[in-house]
């Protein structure tokens, strides 16, 4: 038997050689398949990503953001000093009421006069000559009615032994009351004539200060001409008025206490007093007129000056502001946009009061915690999703 060449051997068995085992065929497959999960997870799930973030952002896109304000309490006006017209307590021209020519005259601006006190006389001719035919009438009917009351007597007298009618009697008798009536109204003639002429001396009708001297020596003075010849003031106290806003109207009530500032004073602050309001708002200024009353004794405040009043002891109820930009204009009236706690918008209706520029006082139709959109747009409705854009804050943090 021969002996088989190793180099055949080696040659036989290379051409038909082993097959892999199953277990690493299965190691490589496994591998490959990761490669592949993993090339596909590097690519599709950063796209994935990408796809989501770009619906959630096209969907909050299509939500409208806006910006709220919540509104803000509004300043009390009683702090704020009003324009006030300081008054005398009474003040009065004075007239003549008897024609003439003045005298003379016994008080100047500035003085102080009494009650009854002598300001100035007239000359009065003309009325002296009225007064005495006056008194010439009273005697000259004075004269006839004692005749005719003579005559009377007489005739009735006469009456009972039947010397005369009956009708002459009745004659004499009315002739009688007629020169009663004749010397009555020559009375009153003269008293009327008689107040006149004391009319010429001129008097103070109250206690007060001349404020006014219009008059000289030998000026014309013609009765109901409506030349003043004085003007007098009671000084202490005085009258201050001021027209109070409708928004603190009511808060003013008699005997309350304000403070009372001169521009001649700025620093100094007088204590005033209300005693009474008009009861009434005046339609025009839509404010009330309210009268204050301040001591004056030492006469320190001139009358007639330019004053502010500021009331320190009242509350007002407190009103709510928001800016110009939060208001919508429409037919129904205007109207903000409330964004409530779903996100939800619902539109109110609101009642303004007054305008303050930049912002806007609010009667009615919202409260301190509401969110209200800013520069709301035209189209906005009830039921409206909105996106809040940033915290809500007040009109004093903007």
């Amino acid at each position: 038997m021969n002996p088989v060449d190793p180099k055949i051997s080696a040659k036989a068995a290379g051409a038909a050689p082993a097959t892999p085992p199953p277990v690493r065929l299965m190691r490589v497959l496994f591998v490959t398949i990761i490669i592949i999960l993993i090339g596909l997870a590097l690519g599709l799930i950063p796209r994935w990503f990408s796809r989501r973030a770009l619906a959630q952002e096209t969907q909050a896109l299509a939500v409208t953001t806006v910006a709220v304000v919540s509104p803000s309490p509004g300043k009390s006006d009683f702090g704020v000093p009003l324009p006030a017209e300081v008054q005398a307590y009474v003040e009065a021209p004075i007239y003549a009421r008897a024609s003439g020519y003045l005298k003379r005259w016994l008080v100047d601006i500035g003085a102080a006069v009494t009650n009854g006190q002598l300001l100035a006389e007239i000359e009065t001719p003309e009325l002296d000559q009225q007064l005495a035919q006056a008194k010439a009438e009273v005697a000259q009917n004075q004269a006839a009615l004692n005749l005719a009351k003579i005559t009377s007597t007489r005739w009735t007298e006469l009456l009972k032994t039947a010397s005369v009618s009956e009708q002459e009697t009745a004659e004499k008798q009315s002739d009688l009351e007629l020169k009663k009536a004749n010397l009555a109204a020559a009375l009153a003639n003269l008293h009327r004539l008689d107040e006149l002429k004391v009319f010429a001396s001129v008097t103070a009708p109250f206690e007060g200060t001349i404020t006014g001297r219009k008059t000289d020596v030998g000026q014309l003075i013609t009765a109901g001409s409506g030349n003043e010849l004085f003007r007098l003031a009671q000084v202490n106290p005085l009258r201050v008025y001021v027209r109070v806003p409708q928004t603190i109207a009511h808060a003013i009530t008699p005997g309350q206490t304000a403070e009372l500032v001169l521009d001649q004073s700025p620093g100094k602050k007088i204590t005033a007093k209300v005693v009474r309001t008009a009861g009434a708002i005046e339609p025009g200024s839509r404010t009330l007129l309210t009268e204050l009353q301040v001591d004056n004794a030492r006469g320190d405040i001139l009358a007639g000056s330019y004053a502010q009043v500021r009331f320190t002891d009242s509350v007002a109820a407190t009103t709510l502001t928001l800016p110009a930009n939060t208001l919508l204009f429409r037919s129904e009236g205007v109207s903000v946009g409330v964004v409530k706690a779903d996100n939800k918008v619902e539109v109110r209706i609101v009642k303004l009061g007054r305008d303050f520029g930049p912002t806007l006082e609010i009667l009615e139709g919202v409260s301190a915690n509401d969110r209200v959109i800013m520069n709301p747009p035209d189209l906005l409705a009830n039921g409206l999703v909105v996106r809040v854009a940033e915290p809500a804050k007040t009109v004093a943090e903007k």
